[in-house]
This record gives C-alpha cells, structure tokens and sequence, in this order.
C-alpha cells in the first residue's frame, strides 16, 4: 500500500516557510506522511496579483506582526532566529540548486541550511559563494551541483514550476498540497499532514 503524500512548495526568501522547511520532515515521519518538495519563487506569483514586493513590505503593519510572530513561533520551535538585514532575498539560485536536490534526494539538508543561513544568520542567499560553501559543509560537489543548476533545463524547471504553482492558485508559501486540497501557512501543517492521512477523505 502506498504511503500518503504531502507536495510541499517553500520559497527561501519566505518567513513562514523557514518555519516549514525546519521542522516538516520531523511533522511527517511521525505521521507516515511522505514529502514531495516543490521549491519555487514568489516574486512572479506576487507580481501576477499585482503586487511588486512582499506584502509585508507594502503593509507595515502587516510586516510589524509578522516579525515578532516570527520570533514567538522560533522561540517556541526552538529555532535560532536573526531579523534579517534585507528581506526578501533572491531566493533564486537556491531554488535552482534545490531542484537538482529533489532529484538526487538530498534537497531537505540543503533546504535547512539556506534557510538558517538567511534567517538564523543573515547570509545573502543570493550569492554563489554562500550556496557554493553551503554545498561544500553537506558534503556535497559544489562545482558540479552549480553547473547542473544553472544549465537552462534546470532553469526552465524551475520557470515551469513557479508557472504551476500559479495555475493551482498558489499565492503564497509555504503551501501545502494534498491531492487537489491546498493548505496555506506554518500553521496548516498539522492540518495537511492529517488531510493527507485520512483514508475517507473525498
């Protein structure tokens, strides 16, 4: 019998899929849940809603909320947690290289490793030097990794699947899929993780 499964899309420069990204793996091996990883980018599922920046940013007090809701959250997980100096991020050349991650299976250490270097140590995500150490530190063959990242089929996949994630109504991240049912937020985790489990589910 197949196990359930949870398609998990995250954006390293989101706040909330930090949260996400740290603690998913642990939420789903105690419910029997498997994790598709779909790393994609907000900026141009922001953009087709008409909004060219995060909306934390275009309402302050929004943003005001979400920082110190992202503390408490952290200090409840546990989690380090460093206001970042510029937010968001380009969380491009991260998601590229997770893509070549998801393929060969190691995109969850590498997923937590950009995301405490963005929001436990305020590293620019963004350069190659940062990526390329990241890589190094798993154990992992950066030079090579970031030549398949940025080879154009890497990069039309990651292109195809932020386009996806707009046609199934994504607008925000992190978001959680199971089957045809979404679930948007940290805090729907749980939620998804138990959707994805029911066996009467319609």
């Amino acid at each position: 019998m197949s196990r359930p499964v949870v398609e998990f899309w995250f954006e390293f420069a989101s706040t909330y899929s930090y949260l996400s990204v740290m603690r998913i793996e642990r939420a789903a091996a105690a419910t029997g849940v498997d994790i598709e990883w779909k790393p994609f980018l907000l900026g141009p599922v922001f953009l087709a809603l008409g909004w060219n920046d995060s909306p934390f940013n275009i309402y302050p007090p929004k943003g005001r909320y979400m920082w110190r809701d992202l503390e408490r959250l952290a200090e409840k997980e546990g989690l380090p947690f460093r206001h970042p100096s510029r937010f968001p991020r380009n969380g491009l050349l991260a998601a590229r290289v997770a893509l070549v991650g998801v393929e060969e299976g190691w995109v969850a250490p590498f997923a937590r490793a950009v995301m405490s270097a963005n929001f436990a140590e305020d590293r620019e995500i963004g350069e190659e030097a940062v990526i390329v150490e990241i890589l190094g530190a798993l154990g992992l063959p950066a030079a090579e990794l970031m030549a398949r990242a940025q080879a154009d089929a890497n990069k039309l996949a990651l292109r195809c699947q932020t386009e996806r994630a707009a046609e199934l109504g994504l607008f925000g991240a992190p978001s959680f899929r199971v089957g045809e049912e979404l679930f948007w937020g940290n805090d729907r985790l749980e939620d998804a993780l138990a959707w994805a489990c029911r066996a009467d589910r319609r």
